[in-house]
This record gives structure tokens, sequence and C-alpha cells, in this order.
């Protein structure tokens, strides 16, 4: 199979394994835990908005009659809410084969989460950084485990504002968006190195949706003029085909940790999901380390790798 050949037809049955998939109401991760949904797996729409969760769990119910779907509250912009999430789901499940940190926020207006982050670092990677460590044990207890991290082509903007990270020198609502997408990728690249060094068979893998026209997209400006250009549908693709990256990455046998998959069109806007490459800073190893230091110590989650 080449590379470019891939599609969702090809997962593998997924009988027995466990998905949490984080932002699953709608957009890319309510397609991607449909898909998964109706490949057999046991999928959990983990959600800040419960009611939205429920409904989407009985749509996916309703066009794939006998998924198994069940709802989490989890709020990424909490990390009470990251830590009861975490419990629950460990208290509920004794194996998690995936987990999937979709979730995210693009440029919306200042704010701050309730534990003093910026929002879009908040929510985009301490939340899922926090996550994924309280549920690593588990993660790392079933085989064949992986752990997917949504990044974005915008990483490439991106750099690490060390010494104001939380923008309390004036906000910038596209800096904060690269910062924190860029976190994702030296998460998951310092993640993998750990298992690696550790000997560990969990996978930890990126990927990004491309251009697709979802609901993260409400507060950037720009894309209003597009779509009255008539260039949106154009250059960007719908929310399954944003979410097929985040697929392959989940699923695809041939996937090694430390892989980063996106549309193989024009830019990486849209198409079907290959390997792709992220910018040079994402895979500066002190980077990584720092930022992972940095974020065991602003979360109080420590990792055990």
């Amino acid at each position: 199979m080449a590379q470019n050949d891939w599609t969702w037809a090809q997962i593998p049955d997924q009988t027995g394994r466990v998905a949490v998939v984080t932002g699953a109401t709608s957009g890319t991760g309510f397609e991607a835990a449909r898909i998964l949904a109706a490949c057999r797996a046991t999928v959990v729409l983990a959600c800040r908005n419960l009611p939205k969760a429920e409904g989407a769990a009985q749509h996916i119910r309703a066009l794939h009659p006998g998924a198994r779907v069940e709802v989490q509250a989890l709020d990424l912009a909490s990390l009470a809410s990251v830590r009861t999430a975490a419990a629950n789901l460990l208290a509920r499940f004794d194996r998690l084969d995936l987990l999937l940190n979709n979730a995210g926020v693009m440029v919306p207006p200042y704010g701050k989460t309730e534990d003093g982050f910026e929002l879009q670092i908040g929510t985009n990677h301490f939340g899922p950084f926090a996550l994924t460590g309280l549920l690593l044990g588990r993660l790392l207890a079933t085989p064949g485990s992986r752990v997917v991290t949504m990044s974005s082509g915008a990483h490439r903007m991106g750099r690490i504002y060390a010494d104001d990270m939380h923008f309390d020198g004036g906000y910038r609502a596209w800096a904060a968006y690269g910062q924190s997408k860029l976190a994702n990728l030296l998460f998951a690249y310092e993640l993998q190195h750990r298992l690696a060094a550790a000997g560990l068979p969990t996978r930890s893998v990126a990927a990004h949706p491309g251009w697709a026209r979802t609901e993260l997209q409400r507060h950037a400006g720009w894309i209003r003029w597009l779509r009255t250009a008539g260039l949106e549908t154009l250059l960007s693709q719908d929310a399954f085909g944003g979410a097929q990256p985040l697929l392959r990455a989940a699923t695809d046998p041939s996937v090694t940790g430390g892989e980063y998959f996106g549309p193989s069109g024009f830019q990486e806007m849209k198409g079907a999901p290959v390997r792709v490459r992220s910018n040079a800073l994402s895979q500066d190893r002190g980077l990584q380390r720092w930022m992972w230091r940095h974020s065991e110590q602003s979360t109080g989650v420590v990792y055990p790798i």
C-alpha cells in the first residue's frame, strides 16, 4: 500500500479496545470517535459540555447501531477537572488502548484558565499533558496502546515564549496559538523519546488536520473573507477529512512512535493522510526537554518515565 492510499476502511477491527477522544462533540473529534465506534471500539467522548457529549453519543449510536459509546466530563482548562476525569476513567476501564488528545481552542479572545494559564496553552497543551500523565500507567499496561496528539500546521509560526508564556505583557492571539501547537509536538516527541528509552511499547504519535472546516475556527476573521471569496471549500476539507490523519496515526499498524501525520495535498491543507515533517524547532531536543520539565512543574503531574 502506497503511503497516500490509506483510507479509514483499512482500520483493523477494534473489538475489545477502549479509545478516549477529547473534544468529541463536533468536528474532527466527533468524526474520529464515530469511525472508531463503527470499527467496534468502545469509545469515550471526553468533553467539557456533558449534554452535548450525550447528544453526540446518541448520534453515533443512531448512525452505527450497536456502537459502544460512553461519555466523560472533562474540561482541559481545569487541572481539577482533568484529575477527576482521569480518576473516573481509571475506575471505569481496566484497559486503555487509545488516547486521542484532539480537543483545543484557536485564537479566542484573551483569557486565562482557572489555574492561571493563558487559555490556549492551558487548554491545548497543559491540560492534555496532565491527562496523559495521569492515564499513562493504564496505557503502559495495555498492549499496543497509543497516545495521539493533535497539532497544527500553525506550529511552524510558533515559538515558546519562555519569559512570558501566558502573554501577561500583551496578548497576541496567533502567537499564543502557534506556541500551543508547537508545544503539542514538543510533548509528543519527548514522550516518544522517553517511552523508547525505557523500552516501553506504547507509541506517541502526532497529527494535524490540515485546514478542516470546523467550529474551531469561529474566532478567525479571515475565514469569513475566504468564504465570501469562494475560496474556503477549494482550499479546505470537511471535518471527516480533517479526522483522517488522527485516525491513521491511531490505528495504522505500520505507524511507529514519533511519526507525524497530515494531509497530502497542497501546503498540507487537504488530502489523504500521509507522514509529514514538522519544523526544526519542534525537533529541538533541548527545547523538548525544557518544555517537559516546565509542564511537569506547571501542572504538578510528574510522569513515571
